[in-house]
């Protein structure tokens, strides 16, 4: 459940490592796995100034305000075989306005219900999927 002020780790390469929850995007005081946020980037790499090939425009910044899926979530999710998923940090994967990933990798483990959430391009860069 992220609400609010949550905080949560970014696993992809877009440049941001931290991000702080400022609204979600639906009727709803929380969020859950496969839901769109929206995020303020808390801390990010620093970007060279001086990199060939790439425009610092492309590089997300601290302070920047981007959206977000989340991929991974501390509270346990019931699956449909009775089970229970739960993960050990909460992570998302940053995205454009048209409901791109703006890394082009992800890096670590992503919840099986994001297919199911209709967000397949996420699901298929993961190297991982639980």
């Amino acid at each position: 459940m992220i609400i609010m002020k949550s905080r949560l780790n970014v696993i992809d390469n877009s440049g941001a490592l931290i991000v702080e929850c400022i609204k979600v995007l639906r009727n709803a005081r929380w969020a859950s796995i496969g839901d769109e946020i929206v995020v303020s980037v808390k801390s990010a790499k620093p970007v060279p100034s001086s990199t060939p090939g790439t425009s610092a425009t492309s590089k997300i910044r601290k302070g920047d305000v981007v959206r977000a899926v989340i991929v991974r979530t501390k509270k346990e999710i019931p699956r449909a075989d009775g089970r229970f998923i739960r993960f050990d940090d909460n992570a998302c994967v940053l995205i454009n306005n048209q409901k791109q990933p703006i890394g082009s990798r992800i890096l670590g483990l992503v919840a099986r219900e994001l297919r199911e959430k209709k967000w397949v391009k996420i699901v298929s860069m993961a190297p991982k999927v639980i």
